[in-house]
């Protein structure tokens, strides 16, 4: 069953609806982004999310429920090992991984860093797991005197390399990230992440020119099958970068979620067929991680109340998709991702509205509608839920 020409995916990253039932194996009892959010800030308003089916999402009971749903509802499991950026986007696309990437909580090992030395001509300073804010305000002044450079991990397998825009130019930083891929690959570390900031001791920002430099999908996603169908595939956003470009006929960059709804409305205007895949990193990136709940709850608002934007040029022939990619509940102890469920939210004028579409058991569902919709193919992974979302 076919029948729609363009298809769109907002990914608000990091926002969880839940925690999944193996959320203890990862320290994630009672992470619940959503909820926790609302019930943290008590001014949580989302009307646009909201008249979408928002508070009917099974498991979400702090968001008020629409009287008549604009849009149908869900939430998705993620069937994967791991609670990765990249990890929760493949498999929207239709990769399930089976086994996680390692993740180096104690560090990295001195071999591992000896061989950054030598692959990179850099020393380093730290090379464990950290806050990007805190670490850069404890070794930043060390860096600029040793020109070492901050690297650094997380819950994620990543591996982060901080550097002031005077000791490297943002090419160069680059250049290193490149190198240290290679390195990573040897390793199975999931994503290298440029990590630029600028400033002065005691004042030190990071910029917006963070890259990820990722290890590749195993196998070809939603977005290989829909350019190999001849149609235009955009990621805005990181999607270039957690895709290392493939399957892209276009990708842009963006500096923050504003600019990011910004290109998704262009692109709307310019793509005539296929898949639009953004990413809003912010809500994450600055919020989630740094346990930031008023900031992350005023984030969440701005793109709620730019969303009657990209739905009222939403046709008749298109269908749009809000979901998240794992969760990072600002209100729990732990400054990192948590394994949870994610809201899964469909619009668009030929869409069935207040349609619940219950617990799907993989993100893997989303890139099987998707594919069904678009007429490119089937992923290999994931159910289609197309059927339940035509009036």
């Amino acid at each position: 069953m076919a029948g729609f020409k363009r298809a769109l995916v907002i990914v608000l990253d990091s926002l969880g609806a839940g925690e999944l039932p193996d959320a203890h194996r990862y320290g994630d009892e009672g992470s619940h982004t959503l909820d926790n959010l609302a019930k943290a800030t008590g001014t949580l308003h989302l009307p646009n999310l909201v008249s979408l089916g928002l508070g009917h999402i099974d498991g979400v009971t702090a968001i008020e429920k629409a009287l008549h749903p604009k849009g149908s509802f869900g939430r998705m499991m993620e069937a994967s090992p791991g609670k990765d950026t990249a990890t929760g986007h493949w498999e929207m696309a239709g990769v399930v991984l089976e086994r996680p990437f390692p993740v180096f909580l104690d560090g990295f090992s001195a071999e591992l860093m000896d061989k950054f030395t030598s692959l990179t001509g850099y020393g380093w300073l730290w090379a464990k797991a950290a806050s990007g804010t805190e670490i850069i305000d404890r070794f930043g002044e060390e860096h600029l005197a040793s020109r070492k450079l901050i690297v650094y991990t997380s819950a994620d397998s990543v591996f982060q390399i901080a550097a002031h825009d005077s000791v490297l130019s943002l090419d160069e930083l680059y250049r290193v990230c490149e190198k240290t891929r290679l390195l990573a690959d040897e390793y199975n570390i999931g994503r290298v992440i440029a990590r630029p900031f600028t400033g002065r001791p005691g004042a030190f920002e990071r910029v917006a020119a963070r890259r990820d430099f990722s290890t590749p999908p195993p196998t070809e996603t939603l977005l290989d099958l829909v350019k190999a169908a001849g149609q235009e595939t955009v990621g805005i956003g990181k999607i270039g970068d957690i895709f290392v470009h493939k399957g892209l006929t276009k990708e842009v960059h963006t500096s923050s979620d504003a600019e990011g709804i910004d290109l998704t409305v262009e692109a709307l205007a310019s793509v005539k067929r296929g898949f639009i895949f953004t990413n809003l990193v912010d809500l994450d990136t600055l919020y989630g991680h740094r346990n930031d709940a008023v900031g992350y709850a005023r984030a969440l608002e701005a793109i709620d109340s730019r969303l009657p934007e990209v739905m009222d040029v939403i046709g008749p022939d298109d269908i749009l998709f809000i979901t998240g990619d794992h969760g990072c509940d600002p209100t729990t102890p732990s400054t990192d991702h948590s394994r949870e469920h994610v809201p899964l939210l469909a619009f668009g004028k030929s869409v069935a509205r207040g349609v619940s579409l219950g617990t799907r058991e993989t993100f893997a569902d989303l890139g099987a509608t998707i594919a069904e919709a678009l007429g490119a193919g089937k992923t290999a992974s994931g159910r289609s839920f197309l059927g339940d979302l035509y009036k």
